[in-house]
């Protein structure tokens, strides 16, 4: 999915900070694959998310700090910013989920979008959940209502997992970690809790919700307009975009990461769901544009959403 040229997004959206390790750190697939469920698991139960976020990625040196200054993204003035570097197209995403669920959150459920923040660092970054580094990929701290990015993650989808490299890949990765904050502000987030694995599992649950999510962002993404400049940030939606999206989601399913990496399939270990699920999940708020679509802690049958039968 492109930008129109002429989009604009808000200044300062994005903040930048965070270095050390360097642009294409290693990311371990447990990190990327499970690092919300354990900050959330620590939150819940007073554990120290610090500790576990270091358990997942390790220190990024021998004095523990992980910053270097912090700043906003610079020189993403228009649509085509977005369409040619990899951090505009992240604060553009933002910018455009932000208009599509200040429009949408507060009919659909009565409660007021409040924008989450949205950090890109480089190799490790401090945050409201704990030191992280690059390791933990892409992910939603609920202390700090912040979502965190570094942006070489998205060569590692196409490098490690397969997945498509298209536009419509990478904001699929911003508008699934947004969808953890819209759950955070639904009071959902915390439901990982009662059983943090396997194939049914609350985890399971959130993650596909937070697909669910991102495609309805997709749905109303290039129909809703922006109201600095009258039009929709993005372009109308072609095949390949969908494709795009589903390859993502589809490349960092549970059954597909533990064949890569074990030779063996073993549902019991789940947290995100499978590769199908997700796909499904995601077409379900895709094709409806409905936060009621989305209700993955009502489903019977997660194979199969209410709302795609």
């Amino acid at each position: 999915m492109t930008f129109r040229e002429g989009a604009r997004a808000q200044p300062g959206r994005v903040s930048v900070g965070g270095g050390g390790g360097g642009r294409g750190g290693k990311i371990a697939l447990g990190g990327g694959a499970g690092g919300l469920v354990i900050l959330v698991l620590a939150l819940l139960f007073g554990g120290d998310p610090g500790s576990l976020l270091g358990q997942l990625s390790g220190s990024a040196d021998n004095s523990g700090q992980y910053e270097s200054g912090t700043g906003t993204l610079e020189n993403c003035e228009t649509g085509a910013d977005a369409n040619a570097n990899v951090d505009c197209r992240v604060s553009f995403t933002a910018s455009s989920l932000d208009t599509v669920w200040e429009s949408q959150l507060q009919p659909q459920t009565g409660v007021a979008y409040v924008q989450p923040a949205v950090r890109l660092f480089s190799g490790s970054t401090n945050t409201g959940c704990g030191n992280a580094t690059s390791a933990v990929g892409p992910f939603y701290c609920p202390a700090d209502s912040t979502a965190y990015f570094d942006t070489s993650f998205f060569q590692v989808l196409v490098d490690r997992f397969g997945s498509s490299g298209g536009p419509l890949a990478q904001e699929y990765v911003v508008a699934h970690e947004v969808g953890h904050h819209i759950q955070n502000q639904l009071g959902d987030i915390g439901r990982a809790q009662a059983d943090p694995q396997g194939a049914e599992s609350g985890a399971v649950r959130v993650e596909l919700q937070a697909d669910c999510y991102a495609g309805i962002w997709a749905h109303h993404a290039a129909v809703i307009d922006d109201p600095s400049t009258g039009e929709p940030f993005l372009e109308p939606l072609t095949d390949t975009d969908i494709r795009d999206a589903l390859s993502a989601a589809s490349s960092v399913g549970d059954d597909r990461i533990q064949q890569a990496s074990s030779g063996r399939v073993n549902p019991e270990g789940w947290t995100h769901g499978s590769s199908e699920q997700r796909q499904q999940w995601f077409l379900a708020g895709y094709r409806t544009g409905q936060v009621a679509a989305c209700d993955t802690f009502s489903a019977r049958d997660l194979d199969a959403p209410p709302a795609l039968r």
